[in-house]
C-alpha cells in the first residue's frame, strides 16, 4: 500500500476551496462531471458518475475533510483508501494539503496523476471562470 502527498495552492481563500469540495453543485462544476457530497459525517461521496465513491468520516468546516475513497474498478477484496484534505491560508490565497493513504500498488500511478488531471487543473480553470 502506498500514500500520495500533495500540496496545491490556489488564488482563493481556503474557505472557498473547502466549500467548492463540499458543495455537490460546485464540486461537479469544478471537475466538469457529476458529483454528490454529503455534508454529514457518515454521509456518502461520489464523483464522475459514481466512478469515485466513499463516505465522509470526519470534517472540520472550512478546515478539513476525511473520507473513504475508492474507484468503481477496484476489486471487492481491495480496501477503501483514506483521503485527508486540509485547507489553509497561503500567500494570496489558499492551500489544499492532500494525504491519500492505503492505495494499492496497482492504482497508485493512475491516482497520483489523476489528482492533477481530474481535480487540480479543472479546479484552476473553474475558479478563474468564477472570478476570485
Amino acid at each position: 500500500m502506498k500514500t500520495i502527498q500533495q500540496a496545491v495552492t490556489f488564488g482563493v481563500s481556503p474557505e472557498r476551496l473547502y466549500d467548492t469540495y463540499m458543495d455537490s453543485k460546485r464540486h461537479g462544476a469544478a471537475i466538469g462531471s457529476s458529483a454528490s457530497v454529503s455534508r454529514k459525517v457518515g454521509g456518502t461521496f461520489s464523483a464522475f458518475g459514481g466512478m469515485l465513491r466513499g463516505r465522509i468520516l470526519a470534517r472540520v468546516p472550512g478546515r478539513m475533510i476525511v473520507q473513504t475513497w475508492r474507484g468503481s474498478d477496484w476489486r471487492k477484496s481491495e480496501a477503501d483508501s483514506i483521503l485527508i484534505l486540509t485547507f489553509s491560508k497561503a500567500p494570496r490565497g489558499g492551500r489544499i494539503n492532500l494525504v491519500h493513504a492505503n492505495i494499492s500498488d496497482r492504482h497508485y500511478a493512475g491516482i497520483s496523476r489523476g489528482w492533477n488531471k481530474y481535480y487540480w487543473k479543472p479546479w484552476r480553470a473553474y475558479l478563474r471562470r468564477r472570478g476570485r
